[in-house]
């Protein structure tokens, strides 16, 4: 049975991921934002980096929009068995995007436990 939660109670589990990331991390995190949205438009998605990584950015990196993150509410709640559950799968959704905006890609991830 999917978790219920509505947006703004979602939206504060994301918040309380961003504050598991360590500081040294949301100080180098550049021309990104987070979002939530309820689900992907074709895919059953946690969550999608889209942007140039902190890694693959050159001198000619200008003028871009921001990159995103995107934290997909239902998929999440819909396979949580608890409230206690879609906060850990927000937090490791949040960390693995992040960690997409600093060039790791899901093979790393995979070896780190944050696949």
């Amino acid at each position: 049975m999917a978790v219920q939660m509505s947006k703004g109670e979602f939206e504060d589990l994301v918040a309380e991921a961003l504050d598991l990331v360590p500081e040294q991390f949301t100080r180098a995190m550049d021309n990104v934002v987070i979002l939530v949205e309820d689900r992907h438009p074709t895919q059953n998605l946690y969550g999608l980096y889209h942007g140039v990584a902190l890694t693959s950015r050159t001198s000619s990196y200008s003028g871009h929009l921001p990159d995103t993150i995107t934290i997909y509410r239902l998929p999440i709640l819909a396979h949580a068995r608890d409230v206690e559950g879609a906060r850990e799968q927000v937090a490791t959704t949040v960390i693995h995007e992040i960690a997409h905006h600093f060039g790791i890609d899901d093979d790393r991830l995979d070896e780190l436990g944050w696949a």
